[in-house]
């Protein structure tokens, strides 16, 4: 599944490692926890989001009436 991924992206695996070094480079060993801290939070923040968004689409359309019993009208002249 992890390379499917990727491969949507035509990324091999060279690539990859490739990439992770330069990653290691660029923030160092001790900055990357750290970052990925901050991306596990943004993702939960946005995951939150989207639930509560679909909480009140469910109370909304709860809140409305399905249906209504209609009485057929009367005869006046019975």
């Amino acid at each position: 599944m992890f390379n499917d991924m990727f491969l949507i992206f035509g990324l091999g695996t060279t690539e990859i490692i490739l990439i992770v070094l330069v990653v290691l480079l660029l923030f160092g060993g001790k900055k990357i926890p750290e970052l990925m801290r901050g991306v596990g939070k943004g993702v939960k923040s946005f995951k939150d989001g989207i639930q509560g968004m679909d909480d009140e689409i469910k109370d909304i359309s709860k809140d409305k009436p399905t249906s209504e019993k209609k009485t057929p009208p009367t005869d006046p002249a019975g």
